[in-house]
């Protein structure tokens, strides 16, 4: 079986065409080719799929342990890429179906190379009950939540999945393989979350870190940069446009006058190789 990796700033998933080759376990075969030392390594895969309800293309996505994700944000630019650069369509704006609903990409190309995407991640949900986590309804701001005994606060979104984002001095010194598996299973998120943590530079840049629920330390995340840029807007740190500062690179998150949420950045290939199903 044929597929490809490719990674948006350095979150990185194993691609593969089902109208090629039919994927029977899509959670058992992410499992193994995700681990870092014993398959190809990447944090998930993502299956290319036929258009569903009127869309171009649909996608799925499958973390590292094998749970399915409702989108990804650095996934879905590299979707549009891989499909774009292998004559999959002509067109340079189109949309890609998710679980968490339609996804539309407009596409920067450069001599039929696309080097940048910029796509629509929805409108975001901040009720507690659509984050889900437990409790009382009304927005999570800055909320208090004991984290393995130490008292921490947390901001919520859903943009398609859910985020819980606490402000730090420094995002790039926290201990992320100790405190993020503690949030992301904390008993007040009955379906597990996502976990940065963000440390805001001034009101159009912020440095991010993330935990990603079912993938555990990734490079990058462009639906975590939604949802840590949103809880930076929401509590009032920063203008709704926003540069996400990532470990090998920036996302610009953008919360539009028209309600939605758009994130722009690069999508890389690394190589295609052959997997011995």
């Amino acid at each position: 079986m044929e597929f490809t990796k490719l990674h948006g700033l350095g979150n990185d998933y194993l691609f593969i065409d089902t109208a090629k080759y039919s994927v029977a376990d899509p959670p058992a075969l992410s499992r193994v080719m995700s681990h870092r030392h014993l398959g190809a390594g990447a944090d998930g895969i993502i299956l290319i799929e036929p258009g569903r309800n009127g869309a171009d293309f649909s996608m799925r996505i499958f973390n590292a342990d094998g749970s399915e994700a409702e989108t990804c944000g650095n996934g879905i630019r590299c979707f549009a890429k891989y499909v774009y650069e292998r004559g999959m369509t002509q067109k340079t704006d189109f949309v890609i179906d998710t679980l968490a609903g339609p996804n539309r990409v407009t596409l920067t190309v450069d001599h039929g190379v696309v080097n940048r995407v910029r796509s629509n991640m929805g409108k975001p949900k901040f009720d507690r009950a659509e984050i889900p986590m437990i409790g009382a309804p009304g927005k999570v701001l800055e909320e208090p939540i004991d984290v393995g005994g130490a008292t921490m606060h947390v901001t919520c979104a859903n943009i398609g999945n859910p985020h819980a984002v606490f402000f730090v001095e420094d995002a790039t010194k926290v201990p992320l393989a100790e405190i993020g598996p503690k949030v992301e299973h904390h008993p007040a998120f009955p379906q597990r979350t996502n976990v940065e943590f963000v440390t805001v530079q001034d009101r159009n840049n912020v440095v991010m870190r993330i935990w990603e629920r079912g993938s555990g330390i990734t490079m990058a995340s462009g639906s975590g940069s939604c949802g840590s840029a949103l809880a930076c807007m929401i509590t009032n740190r920063t203008d709704r446009r926003v540069n996400v500062h990532l470990v090998y690179g920036t996302l610009t998150i953008e919360w539009a006058d028209d309600g939605y949420v758009y994130q722009e950045g690069p999508a890389t290939e690394v190589y295609t190789g052959t997997w011995q199903a």
